[in-house]
């Protein structure tokens, strides 16, 4: 990996300090269930750079003995990932555990149960953040999601919420997994562009929005996936124009109307 790779996306964050702005970035892994090697590398990868993540655990496949696991991993932070994970959407539609496909109803009995046995395994450890699999959730879910504790929300790049509101959403922008190349990690050059042009995008229309999110499934990571993180975060956290956000700060906000 060449160290001239970064180069465009150092510089870019070079004219953001220059301007006094600040990157919040934050990251987040999906599809928790059980403690293993991959899992003890998520969190030996925080450790190292005191990089809190955002776990997203399926309710319903999540062993006990994730527990214990993260009880000595402090910066792995639990919240919810759906219910079972399973797919709803007919043949032909794009993957949804909650999208329009079932009543509404159903749909918000089961993140409820699901939730409960959140809160029995973890307790007040667990964050009150709903994570949609495959990033999809019908909008009048979300505007339910308060009713049931919810405060905060996380999808992807471009997911907003409909006119009822919901809670507090901060989306993942930065998937470092390549899952129609052969389901293997992002090459640096792709990310750098990638996050390049969205910076840019964001200094040149002086958006307001300074939360970048990288979006990990450490169950699914080879390594070319982990050689890619930690070499993109040894040089994002030491940008003085970077902050490594905590998601317990991020969803912290009020609930959107």
């Amino acid at each position: 990996m060449n160290d001239a790779t970064w180069d465009p996306l150092l510089a870019e964050l070079d004219r953001w300090r220059i301007e006094g702005r600040h990157l919040r970035l934050w990251l987040r892994d999906d599809d928790a269930i059980a403690p293993g090697p991959q899992l003890d590398r998520l969190a030996a990868l925080a450790d190292r750079f005191d990089a809190p993540v955002l776990l997203a655990v399926i309710p319903h496949l999540a062993e006990p003995a994730l527990v214990p696991r993260l009880t000595r991993a402090p910066l792995l932070l639990p919240c919810q990932h759906g219910s079972r994970h399973r797919n709803h959407a007919p043949e032909g539609e794009k993957k949804a555990e909650f999208g329009r496909h079932r009543p509404l109803a159903a749909m918000l009995d089961e993140i409820a149960t699901a939730r409960r046995r959140l809160d029995d395994l973890f307790g007040p450890a667990l964050l009150p953040v709903f994570v949609p699999p495959w990033n999809r959730i019908d909008r009048e879910v979300t505007a339910a999601l308060p009713d049931l504790g919810f405060t905060g929300l996380s999808c992807f790049r471009g997911f907003t919420l409909g006119e009822r509101g919901g809670p507090a959403l901060v989306n993942s922008e930065i998937d470092i997994i390549d899952w129609h190349g052969g389901r293997i990690g992002r090459s640096a050059p792709a990310i750098v562009n990638e996050l390049t042009a969205l910076l840019v995008a964001r200094r040149e229309k002086g958006e307001p929005d300074d939360r970048i999110g990288l979006l990990l499934h450490h169950r699914d990571h080879d390594e070319a996936a982990w050689a890619l993180l930690d070499a993109l975060l040894a040089r994002l956290a030491s940008h003085p124009a970077i902050r490594l956000a905590d998601p317990r700060q991020l969803f912290s906000g009020t609930i959107a109307a």
